[in-house]
């Protein structure tokens, strides 16, 4: 094979390996780990979850930077650029340093195939041993249980949430997503749960294995005081902590799901306030109820399934606005989307459909005949592209008003790109 001497080369190349998209399981890049001699030497917190696990692992790796450590962090997917996957502390691997760590992988692997994911995922762990790094946060990509990230085994294990999405490969109901979800769970290591409502199945395989659990509002908690707030458990606790800079009212759970981790890791990796501190206050996710503009406010967010749609209203409520709040939405073809306009019903009073820019997207067209049958009056207007969709939504609009956007990676990366442009 002619040498390929770019990033983007190499994607097109991994994109082209393996004839499925998403392939779980565990043998094949179990075998090219082995012949890589993947074994790291510092410890692994991996974080799973349908909702919450990208800015948990923001808040562990930044707090954890915070403290003095070396920090390597991977996450999925991207919005701009596949750098934005591969951090050493807080700084994106360069493409030369990702092209070298695949160069290193495609030697190892010989004949077997593997995905795009499960090829990015050995690439990264290859990255970090090179960087000599004190500890990994890595994200789960999907479910767990079969995820190529689990083929490490976690020294701590952080579940963020259960919920309906990724069916078709998961299970269709919350037992059998919790399965996979506590696959990442080990004998005897802390396995963090911070679903307030674990399923059944995820607590008895944390018992049959012998994992050290601990749930929220059980063994540890957050709450909430003025302009402040206080982490609880039967352990540390730690007071007089800065409300996270990232607004939605989940992320108050998202970030004791992170102090439960570091309090279970305290031995290995001594974390004190201060660092605690200075990290949650400098965590940012673009995507996450991101402000990109005021007068009127444009917001954007990744949210893409029921929970989340769920999170998204009670964040809108808590924050009004004096004017209207007009949506732009876009999503997959493969996503619960009138679970998702169910969840805000009520909270939305003009709605405007466009197709992502992805293969799997669902039309425009076919978007807003789903959302007719959940809004009630509110008006519904249809674009071919986010682009076009948001501009004539902010043709709309008055100073006071605020425009979301969101139901996918892509419909916020596309607005993320286009603002780049325009800079």
């Amino acid at each position: 094979m002619q040498r390929l001497t770019s990033l983007d080369a190499w994607l097109a190349r991994l994109e082209r390996l393996h004839p499925s998209t998403i392939d779980l399981g565990l043998d094949r890049v179990r075998r090219v780990k082995d012949a890589l001699g993947l074994v790291p030497d510092f410890p692994l917190i991996v974080v799973g979850g349908t909702n919450g696990k990208g800015s948990t692992s923001a808040y562990l790796a930044a707090i954890l930077e915070a403290a003095g450590y070396k920090t390597g962090l991977y996450t999925s997917p991207h919005l701009l650029r596949y750098n934005e996957r591969v951090r050493v502390a807080g700084r994106e691997a360069g493409d030369a340093e990702l092209i070298a760590a695949f160069e290193r992988v495609d030697a190892a692997r010989d004949d077997v195939s593997l995905t795009y994911f499960e090829f990015g995922t050995l690439g990264a762990m290859a990255r970090f041993i090179d960087a000599g790094i004190d500890v990994a946060v890595l994200e789960v990509g999907l479910g767990g249980r079969l995820d190529a990230v689990n083929v490490f085994d976690a020294d701590v294990a952080v579940v963020t949430s259960v919920d309906l999405d990724h069916m078709d490969y998961l299970g269709d109901s919350r037992e059998k997503i919790g399965f996979e979800k506590a696959g990442i769970y080990r004998a005897g290591r802390p396995a963090i749960c911070v679903d307030p409502a674990p399923p059944v199945s995820l607590l008895e395989h944390a018992r049959r294995i012998g994992a050290d659990l601990r749930c929220v509002d059980r063994d540890f908690s957050a709450q909430r005081e003025d302009d402040h707030w206080t982490y609880r458990s039967l352990g540390t606790g730690w007071t007089e902590l800065p409300l996270p800079a990232m607004a939605g009212a989940c992320q108050l759970r998202n970030a004791s799901g992170a102090l439960a981790a570091l309090e279970a890791i305290q031995e290995r990796l001594p974390v004190d306030v201060a660092a605690i501190r200075r990290g949650l206050a400098a965590t940012h996710v673009p995507g996450r109820f991101q402000y990109i503009a005021q007068a009127p406010a444009v917001i954007l967010d990744v949210a893409h399934n029921p929970e989340a749609a769920r999170a998204l209203a009670a964040t809108l409520r808590s924050q009004p606005v004096g004017g209207r709040t007009l949506a732009v939405v876009g999503m997959l073809a493969d996503k619960d989307a009138a679970g998702v306009f169910a969840a805000l019903r009520g909270e939305i009073d003009a709605w405007w459909t466009c197709t992502p820019a992805s293969s799997r997207a669902r039309d425009a067209r076919a978007l807003a005949a789903v959302l007719r049958g959940q809004v009630g009056e509110a008006p519904i207007h249809v674009q071919p592209d986010v682009v076009r969709a948001l501009a004539e939504a902010r043709s709309a609009a008055r100073e006071d008003d605020r425009i979301l956007v969101f139901g996918s990676f892509y419909t916020v990366a596309a607005v993320l790109d286009h603002a780049a442009t325009q800079q």
